[in-house]
């Protein structure tokens, strides 16, 4: 019993790491936006998208290699959803989020492309390493053409907040903030997961559940904290490009990477996950498209639907 307190006590250790992490990212990001005159969304879909992914690939890769398939794709699928229906749908809830127009033309339907090309990848029931390949470039393409069409068209947000009171900082300190935050990012969330998943296991949670669950919120909890802080700064564009992003990145680079170090195992069962992470998906068409905005009601909607579904998961443990 000593043992899972002292994990549980390591879980909010790595919890307030994650905070100040995300804290750091998101000044650096927004400081280099302003100095490379390029939006918030596009920092949010590249830089602070990667950024609050590193969790993901970290845990990803390390169980990939260690052969546990199902927590790996469990983790890609659940965290893709968790950003969805948990993160989006909280800090809807706590403040409405406004979205561009070029988010629903552009962005949202590249997301809705990427998340529906793991099906036919996946219906042999793996994904191999040339297909792992394929999903990388892809990931590059995607970071080189965000990049590009911001500069294509014209920046309106000119009154972009940089770090400690607004003052300007320099290239080299941005890139310090950025490259700090990462790293605490990366560290807080292998922290907060190892500790979380032994507490999950000695309750005899499956890996393929522990993935989907735990394992997707706790590596999602960066692009949560990330989220609510931007909208707290007013960054509200930077924290929609972060979850677009994060789930772009998520199958692209993480489920590529893993994939492309030995080739990944798919469980028929996931099948079923891809359903759901498809469904919310779609679902943030018509969300987005009234009124460019998510409401309240509307982030209530997607976080009841996420805990709706995490009781189903856990319901199908004892069925």
């Amino acid at each position: 019993m000593s043992e899972i307190w002292l994990n549980a006590i390591l879980v909010a250790i790595g919890l307030v790491m994650i905070y100040y992490g995300a804290n750091w990212l998101i000044n650096g990001s927004v400081a280099i936006a302003k100095k490379l005159n390029i939006s918030h969304l596009i920092i949010g879909l590249t830089i602070v998208a990667f950024g609050t992914s590193t969790p993901e690939l970290t845990v990803s890769l390390s169980a990939v290699l260690g052969g546990y398939n199902d927590v790996t794709m469990g983790n890609v699928v659940g965290s893709n959803i968790a950003n969805i229906g948990m993160v989006l749908g909280l800090a809807a809830v706590l403040s409405p989020i406004v979205v561009a127009k070029t988010t629903v033309r552009r962005e949202i339907p590249i997301m809705i492309l990427v998340t529906l090309l793991i099906i036919p990848i996946s219906l042999d029931n793996e994904i191999s390493q040339i297909e792992g390949i394929f999903m990388m470039t892809g990931a590059v393409l995607f970071t080189i053409f965000s990049y590009r069409q911001s500069k294509k068209e014209k920046i309106q947000d000119t009154s972009l907040v940089t770090i400690t009171n607004g003052k300007e900082i320099s290239y080299k300190r941005s890139i310090f903030y950025i490259g700090l935050g990462s790293v605490f990012l990366i560290v807080s969330s292998v922290i907060t997961v190892d500790n979380a998943v032994i507490i999950a296991e000695s309750f005899g949670v499956p890996n393929l559940i522990i993935g989907i669950t735990l394992l997707a919120v706790g590596t999602s909890l960066p692009e949560l904290i990330t989220t609510i802080m931007a909208i707290k700064k007013g960054h509200a564009d930077l924290s929609v490009g972060n979850i677009i992003g994060s789930n772009i990145f998520n199958i692209l680079v993480i489920a590529g990477a893993s994939a492309a170090v030995t080739g990944i195992v798919v469980n028929p069962e996931i099948m079923r996950d891809y359903v759901v992470m498809i469904a919310f998906s779609l679902l943030l068409i018509p969300i987005m498209k009234s009124g460019l905005s998510i409401n309240k009601f509307e982030g209530s909607l997607l976080l009841g639907g996420y805990i709706a579904y995490a009781i189903f998961l856990f319901y199908s443990l004892t069925t």
